[in-house]
């Protein structure tokens, strides 16, 4: 009788101790929930001035923030994210200096390390420990050296049309510049040597430029009429310069792609067809990330959100709910 009392004891000891670890496991296993942020508009304010900033949908999934092209433009462009609100809620906002947030002209906050800071003071104001962040063009910038800043603060990133390669994208748009009437890169050539960007041919090429691999065939007026309505040329010709295939500006020289074999999380890159920076660009560049994504866009030009609204929409959902699923069984 006694042998039976001391098994059974052992044995209500060991399930015990079972049942703890089980328990343990699973309080163990991370989630990406996070708080319900406020639906709605708002400002916050950051050095300089104030920045616009809006939040929509109320899934569950963790949040996501969209950085917008530019540098000095606006998020109209990106309100096709949105959609993405029955999984998770998506924070669009204006950088500081274009679209709805505050004007500015003092150049000592035309660098990256402000938009950097500016954009972790949103996710602090928003109280988000972590986020999934998407930039697009210029915001793919903002978003890789966020990572570099803040890794533990990055669930996955999206770069979009990426430049932070400046040197290749500017080498990407002569190439496309080459298949242009001659009197057209005459004019290029002869505005770049001189610095005279008011040429009529200069513009006309730009015109043209754009046209075909920048704005795409399907703007939505009403978004196109906001973006350079509130464009900040300012900011645009300080970093950038007079266009986008004449580069000037402080990011001249601007390549990363040296840290990008240390991201350590999910990364998706997208590009379009017939993108301003080349799809073979992109691809070679997203071969540098181990646990990285690529996809192209038919028929796009560089502004995926207008020329492949859908596509891009569901290609960007069903890579972020990828990341939600992954983090949720770890």
């Amino acid at each position: 009788m006694k042998n039976l009392i001391k098994s059974t004891f052992y044995i209500s000891i060991l399930l015990f101790f079972i049942a703890l670890f089980l328990l343990s496991s699973c309080g163990n296993k991370k989630e990406t929930k996070s708080p319900a942020l406020t639906i709605g508009e708002s400002h916050l304010e950051v050095p300089g001035g104030n920045i616009w900033y809006k939040v929509t949908g109320a899934g569950k999934g963790l949040p996501v923030v969209l950085l917008h092209g530019g540098p000095g433009g606006s998020s109209y462009y990106l309100k096709p994210f949105e959609d993405l609100g029955n999984d998770r809620q998506v924070v669009r906002y204006d950088q500081l200096g274009g679209g709805k947030s505050d004007v500015i002209a003092d150049t000592t906050m035309f660098t990256i390390d402000h938009f950097v800071k500016e954009l972790d003071l949103l996710r602090a104001h928003l109280g988000l420990d972590k986020w999934h962040v998407f930039g697009h063009s210029w915001g793919t910038v903002v978003a890789l050296e966020y990572y570099r800043a803040y890794p533990d603060r990055v669930s996955s990133l999206t770069f979009g049309s990426l430049c932070f390669d400046v040197p290749a994208w500017e080498q990407s748009t002569k190439q496309l510049l080459a298949s242009f009437p001659d009197s057209l890169q005459e004019a290029v050539l002869n505005a770049e040597s001189t610095g005279n960007y008011d040429d009529p041919l200069y513009e006309e090429a730009m015109n043209q430029f754009y046209a075909k691999y920048v704005w795409g065939t399907n703007p939505v007026q009403a978004d196109f009429d906001s973006l350079m309505a509130t464009f900040n040329a300012d900011i645009y010709g300080y970093m950038w310069g007079p266009s986008e295939f004449t580069v000037t500006g402080t990011l001249k020289d601007y390549n990363a792609t040296s840290f990008l074999p240390m991201i350590k999380v999910p990364t998706l890159f997208t590009v379009g067809e017939f993108d301003e920076i080349k799809p073979d660009i992109v691809k070679e560049i997203a071969g540098k990330v181990i646990d990285s994504r690529f996809a192209v866009f038919a028929g796009s030009s560089h502004m995926t959100p207008w020329d492949a609204r859908d596509e891009n929409v569901r290609v960007v959902r069903e890579f972020l709910s990828s990341v939600d699923s992954l983090n949720n069984n770890k």
